[in-house]
């Protein structure tokens, strides 16, 4: 005798083995799934997906200046290490930004410009 299934509508028949066989098939599927994310370490699913983001650094194009190769060896490098401090690194950078500010470019400009110069190791990825 056929099992069936009501609707709104009408009556609609329903075959015990096709359900059992998509209920088995989601529950793979579902199994697959979860066993996917748990190759993954907590870090690699924490960590945001950048490829196809803009940098979050945005310079104006407008103004133009070339940071020169002996102001960028000036700056202090932060590498993302457990000891290092980043509140530090920031103080550092700005004292070296300010005391080598070319005429003429605002202060922010150069720090933009810079600061990418100053990440190293993990802190640069």
């Amino acid at each position: 005798m056929p099992v069936t299934r009501s609707t709104n509508q009408s009556q609609v028949q329903l075959d015990l083995k096709i359900e059992k066989t998509l209920r088995r098939l989601r529950k793979k599927a579902r199994l697959n799934t979860m066993a996917n994310a748990r190759q993954q370490t907590l870090k690699e699913l924490a960590a945001p997906n950048v490829e196809n983001q803009p940098l979050c650094i945005n310079i104006d194009n407008s103004v133009n200046f070339e940071l020169k190769s002996g102001f960028i060896h000036l700056l202090p490098t932060f590498n993302g290490l457990v000891g290092e401090d980043p509140h530090t690194h920031l103080k550092e950078f700005h004292m070296v930004c300010v005391g080598m500010k070319p005429n003429g470019v605002d202060e922010e400009h150069v720090k933009l410009k810079a600061f990418p110069f100053s990440l190293k190791g993990a802190a640069k990825v």
